[in-house]
């Protein structure tokens, strides 16, 4: 194979690369619903209710599933991202990397059906 050929080739698998990176980076994350789920278990579930039924275990802290009563879910992307600092007085400060937040928004949004689930 001659160079001029090499490096053709060379040029063209460089852009199949590049072509196949932009597509991944632009592919929209999938939220995990059963993701979200366990993390709303592991840092919520002593305060909030998590599920469609029960009450909250601390009475100051909203049940997860009425959250969509008072405001859009989505809203709080930037503070699970940055840490959420603020809520009821004893909830504990800590933060979500982005896919975790999208886990997490995704299960709050699976309780927006509450009434019809009963």
């Amino acid at each position: 194979m001659g160079r001029t050929a090499r490096s053709f080739l060379h040029a063209v698998c460089c852009g199949v690369a590049a072509v196949i990176t932009l597509g991944a980076a632009l592919t929209p994350v999938v939220a995990d619903l059963e993701q979200g789920r366990r993390l709303a278990r592991f840092y919520c579930a002593r305060c909030h209710a998590i599920d469609k039924v029960s009450p909250s275990p601390l009475t100051i802290a909203p049940p997860f599933r009425t959250l969509h009563e008072h405001y859009p879910v989505e809203m709080l992307e930037e503070a699970l991202a940055e840490g959420i600092v603020t809520g009821h007085p004893t909830m504990p400060e800590f933060s979500f990397e982005p896919d975790q937040v999208n886990d997490f928004i995704l299960f709050l949004k699976s309780l927006e059906d509450s009434k019809a689930g009963r």
